[in-house]
């Protein structure tokens, strides 16, 4: 089971807030899910202790909006091209491959990237971006229910 579900995003940046959104979907779900605005240090605190964690971040890597991604970055390291769309100069990218080199990563740790096309200050998420934080809400949710 996993300890920590962590939605990064900020709603005011359109396609930016889709793991935010992700993880306000899966409250209403009844699953423990938290929002947080993608501050690197803060999401490698948070994950401290755990055996398992889900993150969920908005993506660019020039696949179609709302395309999803999943990586097992316990595994293998993640693609940072793929969540170079911070805000933070030390985000989901620099945090996995940081705690990593730390000793500090999770045993299991799934990093979930929606990709998105507008991040607007004060712009609203993108049709296709909402259809997948729906869908992704729905793949955590069976991923949960299976483990």
């Amino acid at each position: 089971m996993t300890d920590k579900i962590i939605g990064i995003g900020n709603a005011w940046r359109g396609d930016d807030g889709a793991g935010a959104a992700v993880a306000e979907r899966l409250r209403e779900m009844g699953i423990d899910a938290e929002a947080q605005d993608g501050d690197g240090a803060e999401l490698m605190e948070s994950w401290k202790g755990c055996d398992g964690a889900i993150i969920i971040d908005a993506a660019v890597s020039g696949a179609p909006p709302g395309v999803v991604h999943r990586f097992d970055a316990a595994e293998s390291e993640i693609p940072k091209r793929f969540f170079r769309y911070s805000s933070h100069l030390f985000g989901v990218a620099e945090a996995v491959e940081t705690a990593r080199l730390l000793g500090r990563l999770p045993k299991r740790l799934i990093v979930y990237g929606i990709e998105g096309a507008n991040f607007n200050l004060g712009s609203p998420m993108s049709p296709e971006v909402e259809k997948a934080v729906t869908e992704t809400a729905a793949l955590i949710k069976g991923e949960l229910d299976h483990a």
